[in-house]
């Protein structure tokens, strides 16, 4: 069994920063001393590559079609006869480095036709498992320390094989009720999962995002979340930053900026502890 460990962040809703979740954490890994690979699944639109400023330069090896194998080439049935065609090559062609420490599998429009290519599976265990054969195969023997899995905002055949991927998921939260409400639906979710294949998802870390302290109403949901998920809350909880929107359009997260405002700095030390707290929550050692 491989030592890498895995999380997915997911929440059936868009916005709530699961992008820039996985960027941060991906980067507060890194300042942990941990080899990291981040995999984009969350759209064609490259968020995630954008928040390490390769983007662009990924998008014209896109349109020049060498952007070949690519994510979503490894959840196709001859993917194993194309990695045993490139060899080492297989795996090495489809990662790109950032300057802020984890390497990037970026997305790829492929992604736009995945969900009902996968829905054309006819055994869901098959169907659900693709990505996990692909990092249990091709990603563990690379040696990363954490594997961590951008999902789409929504639930369809691409989310849940991130879930039975990874075992463990972030679900960055906003303090609100519909972000209440579908943090609730996603944990009986989970349940679901687990009875019908046996497979147990656990909710590893829910982390308060761009909260802000000075309304009331912020406040109480900051609190019933604690109250809520007790076993799963983040230590601290991540301040709406404009730093961080700013960080982003340049391409960049918070960690790289020079002179970060007192909420940048309060961010990333949130995102620290959260990398902390959720190196303890996986164990240290695999996924079941």
């Amino acid at each position: 069994m491989s030592d890498t460990l895995r999380a997915a962040a997911f929440l059936d809703k868009g916005g709530t920063g699961k992008t820039t979740t996985v960027a941060h954490l991906g980067v507060a890994l890194s300042e942990l001393e941990h080899q990291v690979l981040l995999l984009d699944l969350a759209g064609k639109q490259g968020d995630l590559a954008k928040h390490f400023g390769v983007w662009c330069e990924y998008r014209e090896r896109i349109d020049t079609d060498e952007a070949w194998p690519n994510i979503s080439t490894v959840f196709d049935d001859a993917w194993g006869t194309i990695a045993e065609k490139l060899g080492d090559d297989a795996v090495a062609d489809l990662v790109v480095a950032t300057d802020e420490g984890p390497d990037l599998i970026p997305a790829h429009p492929g992604l736009d036709t995945l969900d009902s290519e996968l829905g054309n599976i006819d055994d869901a265990r098959e169907r659900y498992s693709r990505l996990e054969h692909f990092l249990d195969e091709y990603v563990d023997p690379l040696g990363y320390d954490v594997v961590l899995v951008d999902l789409p905002g929504m639930t369809n055949n691409v989310s849940y094989n991130g879930l039975w991927a990874a075992r463990h998921v972030i679900t960055p939260v906003e303090m609100g009720p519909f972000e209440a409400e579908q943090a609730d639906a996603l944990r009986r979710d989970l349940g679901k999962i687990a009875d019908n294949f046996a497979v147990d998802i656990d909710l590893a870390l829910v982390l308060p995002n761009k909260v802000d302290t000075r309304t009331n109403l912020a406040e109480e949901y900051l609190a019933a979340f604690q109250s809520e998920y007790p076993d799963a809350i983040a230590p601290d909880y991540v301040p709406y930053s404009q730093d961080i929107r700013n960080a982003a359009q340049r391409g960049m997260t918070a960690f790289a900026l020079e002179e970060p405002s007192t909420t940048a700095q309060s961010a990333r030390e949130a995102y620290l502890g959260a990398a902390e707290t959720l190196l303890a929550r996986l164990g240290g050692g695999g996924h079941v």
